[in-house]
């Protein structure tokens, strides 16, 4: 294992040094999200192509399923670890992360088991989907816990072969379920292609999660851990309400025109998720050594996050629709109509990602959670009231005006957040 740099030894190294130290953990964080994000984007696009517009949509909600319990395991197991275990002693870290870890494995059993439940009582087409879902989340939230726990530490390279080991895990367990041809399938060798990442994992930690501790440690982090769970759960929530809503109101090929137009912008997501895996870690550093430059580091990350969107998107609408189809199918057509208000929605999150890595890095779990509670009722309410006026591309338009306002939101909050803790710092001075 990596040994963990101390803040006292960070804070006597040379100014150039640091600074090289962190474009390192910056750059293995966009090599690790690359890696992720480029299976992800292939095994939708294989999807996309194999099964067509419905089918991939009860893929997609599957998939915006998985994303709900990931937002849980997030906010109760690897958000606490980063936020107060990330450069700290080894063996802290190592003790933090067996316990992490162990949460992180026991909420996808307890949650895969309803999953399993509810889909065989679902049957149809959708059912086989989410029972396959249940079998295949222990290994996808213990995957995650891994590249939370490394980042942590500040070995992204070790997160970045993990999700490498995914990913060529991924190709042969594609083409056993192309073969089979169902959703079920597709999911199940998604699911299992992790759980190899995960086994891994372990072997790269030399740590076990420690299931019998997983307890302790959500006692121990509740502070935190609670106002995140609910943080996270309403930003995922929020998306799936969305699908399911959208799924109602305009059908579930329009799930899947969404989904598409998501990953159209795959590439940048890459790079605006690959930052969020160190920023939180980075923004407690720079707050540690400079509290006066936090304010600027989230403004330079968000900013700069929401330029590249800009940029991105607008390169999407000079695809030509022979080079879309080739990529997406029959789902191109409807996937593309929605390349603006997507883009600006990225754009949006991206603004909104810098000030939420600032909230984080304070401890300010009260504001952060307040912000994203205002950001995913926004997101809801736009998503599904612009289905009902004017289907998926009104969805669409009504999550980007609600992203796009919510990131300001998040600015507010961080500044009431940094005086507060400019306040707090400040030691008492008694006159008596």
């Amino acid at each position: 294992m990596t040994p963990v740099t101390t803040e006292e030894e960070k804070t006597t190294a040379p100014a150039g040094s640091a600074r090289r130290a962190v474009v390192g953990r910056l750059s293995w964080g966009l090599a690790d999200q690359a890696a992720s994000s480029m299976s992800n984007f292939a095994v939708g696009v294989y999807v996309a192509r194999s099964l067509g517009p419905t089918a991939f949509g009860v893929f997609s909600l599957a998939w915006v399923t998985y994303g709900v319990v990931l937002g849980a395991s997030r906010g109760l197991a690897t958000d606490p670890l980063v936020v107060r275990f990330s450069a700290v002693p080894e063996a802290s870290w190592r003790a933090a992360v067996a316990r992490s870890s162990g949460a992180a494995l026991g909420l996808g059993a307890a949650v895969g088991a309803v999953c399993l439940l509810v889909g065989l009582a679902l049957g149809g087409s959708v059912g086989p989907a989410f029972a396959c879902l249940g079998v295949v989340l222990p290994g996808l939230l213990l995957q995650d816990a891994w590249r939370f726990a490394f980042f942590a530490a500040g070995a992204g390279k070790k997160a970045f072969l993990n999700d490498l080991v995914w990913g060529v895990a991924l190709v042969p367990a594609m083409v056993v379920a192309a073969h089979v041809g169902s959703v079920a399938a597709f999911v199940l060798a998604w699911g299992g292609s992790a759980a190899v990442a995960a086994g891994y994992g372990s072997l790269q930690s030399g740590i076990r999660p420690r299931l019998a501790r997983a307890r302790g440690w959500l006692r121990e982090q509740r502070d935190l851990g609670y106002r995140y769970l609910v943080e996270n759960s309403s930003l995922s929530g929020a998306g799936q309400l969305r699908a399911y809503g959208l799924g109602a109101i305009a059908g579930v090929g329009a799930v899947g025109a969404v989904r598409g137009a998501e990953l159209l912008q795959g590439p940048f997501l890459a790079l605006l998720m690959g930052l969020s895996l160190v920023t939180v870690a980075e923004a407690a550093r720079v707050l540690r050594r400079a509290p006066d430059r936090l304010g600027r580091f989230c403004l330079l990350l968000g900013g700069g996050q929401a330029v590249a969107a800009l940029l991105w998107g607008a390169a999407l609408l000079l695809v030509p629709d022979g080079l879309g189809e080739l990529v997406l199918g029959d789902v191109w057509h409807s996937a593309s109509e929605l390349i603006v208000p997507a883009t600006l929605s990225v754009a949006g999150a991206g603004l909104g990602t810098g000030a939420a890595a600032g909230l984080r890095a304070l401890g300010a779990a009260r504001r952060s959670l307040r912000a994203q509670l205002f950001a995913s009722v926004c997101y809801a309410g736009g998503g599904l009231g612009g289905a009902a006026v004017a289907g998926t591309v009104g969805s669409a338009w009504g999550v980007a005006a609600a992203t796009v306002g919510s990131s300001a939101v998040w600015w507010l909050h961080l500044r009431a957040g940094r005086r507060e803790h400019h306040v707090n710092s400040i030691p008492e001075v008694r006159t008596s």
